[in-house]
């Protein structure tokens, strides 16, 4: 797989924000058939002054609603991936926003 089928996309909660200001550790949504070693070398590829440390990567289950009395919607699951960079690597992920 490409790199950029494997990063989906970045998660952008409080949670994440303090994890990276803090304890530099970056969370991504990645693709389901991804492994650790595939999303290590992805986000190396992506940011090439980057050097991942640790990789931690969590199945987050699918959810269901009750909407009104009979209709249910279902959002599904997806792997979640939690990227611990060496210290002094940063991922700026707001690259060109202004």
């Amino acid at each position: 797989m490409h790199w950029r089928e494997i990063i989906r996309r970045p998660v952008i909660t409080e949670k994440s924000n303090y994890l990276a200001s803090e304890h530099n550790q970056y969370t991504f949504v990645v693709d389901s058939r991804a492994n650790k070693l595939q999303i290590k070398e992805a986000i190396e590829l992506a940011w090439p002054n980057v050097s991942v440390e640790k990789v931690r990567v969590l199945n987050m289950p699918a959810k269901r609603a009750r909407r009104w009395r009979r209709m249910t919607t279902r959002k599904p699951g997806y792997k979640k991936a939690i990227v611990s960079l060496l210290p002094g690597d940063s991922i700026d992920l707001f690259e060109g926003v202004i």
